[in-house]
């Protein structure tokens, strides 16, 4: 079997299932930066299988670790058959926008509180490196947003998140309007500090904190959150992926930024149109072999604790 016939395989099956994918021969680690444990572990790993299979590192943490088989963040994931992230989330939504395409299994490994998307621990990444090596893992497939920003008919970006667009104003600007569409119908104007483009994913991000739904990881659907409305009445809605959603900025002289996945902002003036709809390319994160998505929420959001 092919690997596109192994990978369609799995997509097949869905989310949850233990199943042999491939044998594992090169992976990709990333250390998040400034974190000695990640540099740690990672030589660990190298030291421990560097014999059984082809490791290479992050430029950045080789060139610490004096280690010379290094790759440029912008080809992690090429060749690779898996990608080890070591730091949280961030550290893991910035290799997901740099493998975009590539569609590599990603395990995060979380080296301070639990992540929803970093969920597995050091301990469990000793214990189920055997597991990985020869394939075995259990895939979460996870939809991602594309997005282009449109000037005067123009594209001038375009871009694949894990998480979330957000559309908000400078922190001195006043409230801003947002003309939206959804697949050329007339929405709404956000009159707000802002609105944010969630995918399930997401939905535990920036979007819950402005009192969006929590979505299943697995569900294929995008929200629409507005950020401290003007109108009270205006509330997050969940929309199916397959829409296309316009959002224009009708607002002159305020300061307006455009942020992808919380990391990478790009200024928009009036009139600039950004245009949301799925993403052709899936991410793929590894799960926890010992924790379910309902025990991480109740620990992160701590449910249950009085």
């Amino acid at each position: 079997m092919s690997r596109n016939e192994q990978t369609e395989l799995l997509l097949n099956k869905g989310i949850g299932g233990k199943y042999l994918i491939m044998s594992v021969k090169k992976i990709h680690i990333v250390c998040k930066k400034g974190k000695e444990e990640s540099l740690r572990i990672a030589k660990e790993l190298i030291q421990k299988f560097g014999q059984i299979c082809d490791i290479e590192l992050d430029e950045v943490s080789a060139d610490f670790l004096n280690y010379e088989k290094k790759v440029e963040l912008e080809q992690i994931g090429e060749k690779a058959d898996l990608i080890i992230v070591l730091g949280g989330d961030g550290t893991l939504l910035s290799v997901s926008r740099n493998s975009v395409g590539r569609e590599v299994p990603i395990l995060g490994v979380n080296l301070g509180g639990l992540g929803f998307l970093t969920e597995v621990s050091v301990e469990e990444l000793h214990l189920m490196f055997n597991d990985l090596i020869q394939g075995k893992m259990s895939i979460s497939t996870r939809m991602m947003l594309g997005v282009e920003v449109k000037r005067g008919g123009e594209n001038i970006l375009k871009f694949h998140v894990l998480n979330d667009a957000v559309i908000t104003k400078d922190a001195l600007a006043r409230i801003i309007d947002i003309e939206t569409y959804v697949d050329d119908e007339y929405l709404t104007t956000y009159r707000a500090d802002g609105v944010i483009f969630s995918t399930p994913t997401g939905s535990t991000g920036y979007c819950l904190s402005a009192g969006g739904p929590i979505l299943y990881p697995s569900m294929k659907n995008i929200v629409i959150a507005p950020i401290c409305p003007h109108t009270l009445t205006m509330r997050p809605l969940i929309l199916p992926d397959d829409v296309i959603i316009k959002a224009i900025l009708k607002s002159k002289d305020e300061k307006v930024i455009l942020t992808l996945d919380g990391q990478v902002g790009f200024p928009l003036e009036y009139g600039d149109e950004v245009v949301l709809k799925k993403s052709p390319i899936i991410t793929k994160l590894v799960k926890s072999p010992t924790k379910g998505y309902f025990e991480i929420l109740r620990t992160k959001l701590k449910w249950g604790e009085r």
